[in-house]
């Protein structure tokens, strides 16, 4: 199998061209017949503008195209569904996104960028439904697909699939995603540094057992008893712990904005949290077991000796899709898991590492992690520090992560990036990393979370402008704030 990518891969070399405007070689109906191994090529419909909105997704809102462009719809193997959108008049450049959580959808985030020019495109990562993991239950095709194959297999097909449109293959390949999309990135820069020229890498989900590890030691002390799944932290649990992690750190960075700078620098002192008399839970103090499950989460997990995963940074506790619901949310009948943090823990613990069904979380001892998570790990995880290959295609990656982002933990992000920087001393020269005060999963939180990455990645590939800082922007209240944020390590 592995010889078909790279049999197929050499057209993506033939015809390169400099980013300009070129036309359709072919009508678009006539890509249905187009025969590639593989592939089969369910749709191909022109558009002359569209109005999409996703039923399945409904959080991603309308996108509305104007200009005419060709919608491709095709499967890859026999689970692999994707989506190219190519414009009547492209700019040769390829945007691919990634997908979140366990994707289960064709996720392609950038359809507005084909009104600029660009060809995009999306994939499910082999199968439908993302709600949970029972897709990946004995089905290693599956597993394979979403941890490494789906998203390389796809950039392959849709470079193929316009180099036969365009009759010219892009001229500069690129890949953003964030979460689930920001650990594909990792995989595609370690793994195949061929398929992209540039890539962003967003709060990235890329040690798949460690991170579920993390998370099911939050759940064993946040809901023990695996019947009743009742939170051990409160809401008024979380207002009370960000008062005083507010209190104590905010003016680290000399400005009392409710924002800490750099959570690193927080040095929290637990003592001066409140403790309930008699074990008696109450509005304004921690019971022992609140403070014991508090304290976990800043903690990193370690066993035998050795850390699993880092700990979350101090700040935004109580901010609205922040710890609830990632890691504290109470039992809702409108949600079918106790929090996302459960979800994901006890799924991939499942699905993924022991193909159990039954697999009870409150009895997980991590004593044999490392031996039991292994195989799923050599597909799942990109934790490779050595970039050396996509460097040598003078290929660049930039990373960020919102430091309050209660999902994955910013400091496994940054120790990821210091091990490239360890690795590799001139790293800076095709890898950056940015960390946005303030912000949360992926954005949203008080800080400033909008930044224009395709613009930054683009710059730096085709322009040599290396992003030495960028500007994050904010708006409310119709007012629009702005912070420029230096790449890591600096401040």
């Amino acid at each position: 199998m592995r010889k078909f990518y790279v049999s197929v891969a050499f057209i993506l070399f033939v015809g390169l061209v400099s980013a300009q405007t070129v036309k359709p070689c072919m009508p678009c109906a006539d890509l249905k017949n187009l025969k590639l191994p593989d592939v089969t090529i369910l749709v191909a419909e022109s558009n002359a503008g569209d109005t999409i909105k996703n039923p399945n997704e409904p959080w991603r809102g309308t996108i509305v195209i104007r200009k005419p462009f060709c919608r491709v719809l095709g499967r890859i193997s026999r689970e692999i569904n994707f989506e190219i959108l190519l414009p009547d008049e492209s700019n040769t450049r390829f945007l691919m996104s990634g997908g979140g959580g366990f994707v289960g959808s064709i996720q392609n985030d950038f359809k507005s960028k084909v009104d600029e020019g660009f060809a995009t495109a999306g994939t499910d990562t082999g199968h439908e439904g993302g709600d949970d993991a029972k897709w990946a239950y004995n089905n290693m095709e599956r597993q394979l697909n979403f941890g490494r194959l789906a998203i390389h297999r796809t950039a392959v097909v849709s470079k193929a699939i316009m180099q036969n449109y365009y009759c010219a293959a892009p001229s500069k390949s690129y890949f953003v995603g964030c979460s689930r999309g920001g650990g594909q990135a990792m995989v595609e820069a370690q793994y195949y540094p061929e398929d992209f020229d540039g890539i962003v890498a967003g709060a990235p989900a890329f040690a798949w057992p460690a991170i579920a590890a993390k998370f099911l030691r939050h759940s064993q002390l946040n809901y023990p008893n695996s019947k009743e799944l009742s939170p051990v932290i409160t809401t008024d649990n979380l207002k009370l712990l960000q008062k005083e992690v507010l209190k104590q750190c905010d003016q680290l960075d000399g400005a009392g904005d409710g924002i800490i700078n750099n959570p690193g620098k927080c040095k929290f002192d637990f003592s001066k949290l409140p403790v309930c008399a008699n074990e008696k839970p109450g509005n304004a103090c921690l019971t022992k077991a609140q403070l014991a499950a508090i304290k976990s989460i800043y903690s990193p997990l370690v066993a035998n000796g050795k850390q699993i995963y880092p700990g979350f940074p101090f700040g935004g506790e109580a901010e609205g899709g922040s710890w609830d619901p990632w890691i504290t949310a109470p039992v809702s009948a409108q949600q079918k898991e106790p929090s996302l943090h459960y979800m994901f823990s006890t799924n991939i613990f499942k699905y993924f590492i022991f193909n159990d069904s039954t697999f009870d979380y409150t009895k997980y001892n991590y004593k044999n992690f490392a031996a039991e998570t292994a195989y799923a790990s050599s597909y799942l995880d990109a934790t490779r520090t050595d970039y050396s290959e996509f460097k040598k295609r003078n290929g660049k990656i930039i990373f960020f992560h919102g430091w309050n982002d209660a999902a994955l933990s910013a400091n496994a992000t940054i120790e990821h990036y210091n091990g490239i920087l360890k690795t590799d001393q001139d790293a800076q020269s095709f890898a950056r990393l940015f960390l946005l005060p303030g912000v949360l999963h992926c954005g949203g939180g008080p800080g400033c979370d909008k930044v224009d990455w395709v613009s930054l990645i683009i710059d730096w590939v085709e322009k040599s402008k290396v992003p030495d800082q960028i500007v994050a922007s904010k708006e409310a209240g119709g007012k629009v704030a702005t912070k420029a944020i230096f790449a890591y390590p600096k401040e």
